[in-house]
């Protein structure tokens, strides 16, 4: 069954959505949330709730789901992911294989081509996920 999910309007009606697609790993509802959050208001939503277990998911729901079809609204998620509070606390704690999986996410976005991002956007914000 699919879940219909509308933008949510603050952050801890957004917490409480994550929350239920983390439990279920449902990567594919996570990338119907993130087609329709804006991009620039994610950290507000995350507010200080970023955990290591949210980014994946989000990692893998950009790589799996979005960068295909929208490079551009990927590259925006991470840019916009990366000013969220505890960014740099989660990204520290990132495993060797979690590190792989946005490394994963970036080389794809270094294959395609935007309008929205330049090759040196990539690069710029590769250095803040410290990859």
């Amino acid at each position: 069954e699919k879940l219909c999910i509308p933008e949510p309007p603050n952050a801890y009606d957004f917490g409480q959505i994550i929350n239920a697609l983390n439990a279920n790993k449902d990567k594919a509802a996570c990338a119907d949330l993130l087609a329709t959050t804006d991009p620039k208001t994610l950290p507000v939503l995350l507010s200080n709730k970023l955990e290591g277990e949210i980014l994946l998911i989000f990692i893998q729901s950009l790589k799996h789901y979005i960068a295909g079809k929208d490079p551009g609204l990927a590259y925006q998620h991470l840019f916009y992911l990366s000013k969220a509070k505890r960014f740099q606390v989660v990204l520290a704690l990132l495993s060797k294989n979690e590190k792989e999986e946005v490394q994963h996410l970036f080389d794809l976005l270094t294959e395609s081509q935007s309008d929205q991002y330049s090759l040196e956007d990539l690069e710029s914000l590769k250095k803040v996920y410290e990859l």
